[in-house]
């Protein structure tokens, strides 16, 4: 299996930060937050990678290289300034993906979960990992219900930027530039989207304090 992972946000919410710095680079723990991703992936078996990249891009391919000393290969999917969000970044790296199920990682997130336990059962388009709301979102995001995602529901659950996708979840995507709960939300309704809570160890790297509280639990141990 491949997988991706997503980097090319502006990282708004982390300036001044990100003035500088793409935010897969910024340090927690002593270590870039990329970092965690690529060792974790390549601890469950999955060494081909693929990182898009646009704001200060690279920085990342000067600090990552080929992937060779995670003992990973990394390809890269550049973007256009701006970006082309996170559906569209995705479709844009297809080629780069191939034609089999592939794993899609959030650049600005940490969690502990074991990357290669999820698969895509025969006819879904996604499989998506649920966490518990945190603070910051209380709304959540999706209900699951017997193993299926839907977009409402009694109790919704929050998407952890964790799935696994079919290339063809993105025939169905109206153009270059889009977000990709939308095409989540019309794949579920076809029933086309499995998922499963994870009751472990996550969270959003969105703005300097959550990196900061981050940063204190890594140094904890």
């Amino acid at each position: 299996m491949k997988a991706m992972i997503l980097a090319a946000g502006r990282g708004e919410r982390m300036r001044p930060l990100t003035d500088h710095t793409p935010k897969p680079l910024l340090k927690v723990g002593g270590r870039a937050l990329i970092d965690y991703h690529i060792e974790a992936l390549c601890t469950a078996g999955i060494r081909e990678l693929v990182i898009n990249y646009a704001h200060l891009g690279e920085q990342l391919v000067e600090y990552l290289g080929d992937g060779r000393r995670y003992g990973a290969e990394i390809r890269y999917s550049p973007e256009p300034a701006g970006a082309l969000e996170t559906g569209g970044g995705i479709k844009h790296a297809l080629p780069l993906l191939g034609d089999e199920p592939f794993l899609v990682v959030n650049g600005d997130i940490w969690t502990d979960y074991r990357y290669g336990q999820a698969s895509l059962a025969s006819g879904r388009l996604a499989h998506l990992v649920l966490v518990d709301n945190p603070p910051h979102h209380r709304a959540g995001d999706f209900c699951l219900e017997d193993g299926d995602v839907q977009p409402a529901g009694r109790v919704l659950l929050t998407f952890s930027g964790l799935g696994l996708y079919h290339p063809t979840l993105f025939a169905r995507a109206p153009g270059e530039r889009f977000a990709l709960a939308p095409l989540l939300r019309e794949a579920m309704r076809d029933g086309c989207v499995s998922g499963e809570y994870y009751p472990g160890r996550w969270m959003d790297i969105g703005t300097p304090q959550r990196l900061a509280e981050l940063d204190r639990q890594l140094r904890k141990g």
